[in-house]
């Protein structure tokens, strides 16, 4: 699929249909539910616009841990019905939706003196269980293979940093993981607009009822009010335009070290929270050479939503967790990047510690507002957009039904197709089939196919893919979001360089 650019041009005729024209489905809020039902949405053939206050994926959806769950940590909740919809979206993600932004990651849960033998059998056979749900969704054991015991030394071998004293084995599991969660925000985003739909970012939108909302485009400065049946996918911030919808913010802080730290592990491995049944710390290796540690489970009041602040308390706990398994304890000193986000939790009165709130989602349609989506998890976004685009049709009578469980996203192939595409793997694992057109920007921006810093393998020509079609209207926009740089604190000087030159580069192409 071949996804219109977004860029200033674009944005700037969808601000001027979005003043002079009705529209059947105004999305409020650019993370991955709202690209989710902006998507869903217009492949109905509903006219759509997705209105962002700043970024695509600029609060939550970009602070994750890069998983894609199916559902074991809710099985040890005892939570089947969510745990059996967390299996089903993973494997329309890997096999359908975004086979080129996932992969199957491989876990070890290390038996050792922290996981006696009688918590070591009932861990497998919830991983057994989430195996059991792996097969019913018909996900093949090629892609994700079947759970075993493992001797110690084979532990060792794809986890070489994991403490050797008193380790009998570990227990092997497989699941998927992301690339990156923000480009999968990105690229739903992008594929709504392949299907027609209007994408405007640096655009707030305040006073929503059921079919007006008043938007501000936050670099001219100006107001006007939009007609359409309207949505509230803001996540944490969705009380604001519901007052019957109650969040309780839980942060889920990270640190990022360098794979080297932790003996360059070829798994994700876990290490128990003590006194918390079922509750784990993970270090997950990523592709370009580091590893994140998360993730807490903290109840905030009044934070930043976008880019909440890792406190010390966050970090410490989980390198203290984290050092329970490793035969080289890690220090703060060893931390190159840290981050938080907050998971809108919908609560009740009843509700107690969030790490026991319910991961569901909640579903407001009521007649005199606007549709209210929030709660939830990555993993299931598309399933909260189907409820969510329901819902807008019985408003607008349409019969149309949805398409996206098995509708590619942009960039998206088989994996035989993938790994035939003539591009850099790197790119490849970033953009799938588009990979050649960001290598082809190469060819005339040769000074841009360098990495942007000494510790940062992103080339420049990532970056300016990112300000000519994904967007992109900030170098932060480029550095926290079309790419990850910022996760590596030493990369982030040098790459915000680079980005003013692409945006400055990027401007003269515009003009020409």
């Amino acid at each position: 699929m071949t996804a219109p650019a977004i860029d200033r041009r674009a944005r700037a005729r969808a601000l001027e249909s979005l003043a002079t024209s009705r529209y059947d489905c105004i999305v409020v809020g650019g993370g991955v539910t709202g690209a989710g039902v902006a998507l869903d949405a217009a492949s109905r053939g509903l006219r759509t616009a997705l209105i962002e206050r700043v970024d695509l994926a600029a609060g939550t959806s970009r602070w994750s841990s890069k998983l894609v769950h199916g559902g074991l940590r809710y099985l040890a909740k005892g939570d089947v019905g969510i745990a059996w919809e967390s299996a089903r979206e993973r494997h329309a993600l890997m096999t359908t939706i975004a086979p080129h932004l996932t992969r199957a990651a491989a876990n070890i849960v290390p038996l050792d003196g922290s996981t006696p033998p009688p918590l070591g059998l009932l861990t497998e056979a919830g991983i057994r269980l989430a195996d059991g749900l792996r097969l019913a969704s018909h996900t093949s054991r090629h892609l994700l293979p079947r759970p075993s015991r493992i001797s110690a030394s084979e532990a060792l071998v794809m986890a070489p940093g994991l403490r050797q004293d008193g380790l009998r084995g570990g227990l092997l599991f497989w699941d998927g993981q992301l690339e990156d969660d923000a480009r999968l925000g990105t690229a739903i985003a992008r594929t709504a607009v392949a299907h027609g739909a209007d994408v405007v970012t640096r655009c707030a939108a305040t006073e929503l009822t059921d079919t007006t909302v008043t938007l501000r485009d936050e670099l001219a400065g100006e107001s006007f009010t939009a007609h359409g049946h309207v949505v509230n996918a803001t996540g944490v911030w969705a009380g604001e335009h519901e007052p019957s919808v109650h969040i309780k913010p839980s942060r889920g802080s990270h640190v990022v070290v360098r794979s080297e730290a932790v003996g360059r592990p070829r798994a994700i491995f876990t290490a128990p929270v003590p006194g918390h049944f079922g509750r784990f710390v993970f270090a997950m290796p990523q592709s370009d050479g580091l590893v994140i540690i998360g993730l807490t489970d903290e109840p905030v009041g009044d934070v930043d939503g976008v880019a909440p602040e890792v406190p010390c308390a966050d970090t410490r706990f989980l390198l203290d967790t984290i050092n329970q398994v490793l035969e080289q304890p890690l220090a703060e000193s060893d931390v190159v990047g840290r981050y938080a986000g907050l998971r809108p939790l919908v609560t009740t009165a009843a509700d107690g510690p969030t790490a026991d709130v319910s991961r569901r989602h909640l579903l407001v349609d009521e007649p005199g507002g606007p549709v209210t989506i929030t709660g939830g998890k990555l993993t299931t976004y598309r399933q909260m957009a189907e409820a969510t685009v329901d819902a807008v049709c019985r408003r607008v009578r349409s019969p149309a039904s949805c398409r996206t469980r098995s509708l590619p996203l942009v960039g998206a192939a088989s994996r035989e197709v993938l790994s035939r595409v003539p591009a850099p793997e790197r790119l490849v694992r970033r953009y799938g089939t588009e990979a050649t057109d960001v290598a082809a920007l190469g060819l005339a921006h040769p000074e841009l196919m360098r990495p942007v810093s000494d510790s940062c393998p992103t080339l420049g020509v990532e970056l300016l893919f990112g300000v000519l079609h994904e967007g992109a209207l900030t170098a932060a926009d480029l550095v926290e979001r079309r790419t990850r740089i910022s996760f590596d604190a030493q990369a982030v000087d040098a790459a915000r360089e680079v980005a003013d030159r692409v945006l400055a580069l990027a401007a003269d192409l515009a003009r020409a």
